[in-house]
């Protein structure tokens, strides 16, 4: 996985991971505290584990897209801000 993040920034790297763990795709904490660990495993076949990493490469292209528009949408509203601020009188002093 370090190799599909190597070429992002670190809030696009922020933004899929926090994704997957909300998604329970990544448990990120508490795992060596949780005296249950039996329900953490399970026994991927190869057929299984090919598909489970296509339907997560999936869903982390679809976050790192969504992520870009979010990011464009923020400058967007920052431009506009900033244009405001153009336009504001200021009393000379």
């Amino acid at each position: 996985m370090y190799e599909l993040f190597n070429f992002y920034s670190l809030g696009k790297t922020n933004y899929c991971l926090r994704a997957l763990i909300d998604k329970g795709q990544v448990k990120a904490r508490n795992f060596q505290r949780n005296p249950n660990k039996n329900i953490y495993v399970y026994l991927l076949t190869p057929k299984g584990i090919e598909e489970k990493a296509q339907l997560t490469t999936r869903f982390l292209k679809h976050k790192m897209v969504e992520y870009e528009m979010l990011k464009r949408e923020i400058d967007q509203l920052k431009d506009e801000v900033n244009g405001l601020d153009d336009l504001l009188v200021r009393d000379p002093e």
